[in-house]
């Protein structure tokens, strides 16, 4: 089944190479997970935008996620302290497929934490 929907995806990329755009769509969701669906944007579309609005900080945060085709796109990324809104642009088909920035940072820095912690066991030889 994944062989299937993986070829169909790619059939529908390359099929219509010439002018089609498609992105993922969403708005408002809790999750990346929600935001999977596909659509072909309009000929005036020229970007897959990905937009998310954090709310409260640390344990305490929540996000929105919105994704959708648009014809113009300006990145930036604003915080006013207690949440923050990031808009993230790109022109390629289903380039808008990750989530949020900040999930993304966070991802970074567990893992950096992990290495780091690796480093100090193995440097003091346990």
């Amino acid at each position: 089944m994944k062989t299937l929907c993986i070829a169909l995806l790619v059939a529908v990329v390359f099929a219509e190479k010439g002018h089609s755009l498609w992105c993922y769509r969403c708005e408002d969701e809790p999750s990346n997970w929600n935001c999977m669906k596909m659509v072909k944007c309009a000929e005036t579309d020229k970007f897959c935008s990905t937009i998310v609005t954090t709310v409260g900080r640390d344990k305490n945060s929540s996000y929105k996620l919105s994704k959708k085709c648009v014809p113009s796109c300006t990145e930036n990324f604003i915080d006013i302290g207690s949440g923050s809104v990031s808009t993230n642009c790109c022109n390629s088909s289903f380039c808008n497929f990750s989530g949020a920035n900040s999930v993304k940072t966070s991802s970074v820095m567990v893992a950096g934490g992990i290495l780091a912690s690796f480093f100090y066991i193995f440097r003091s030889g346990w």
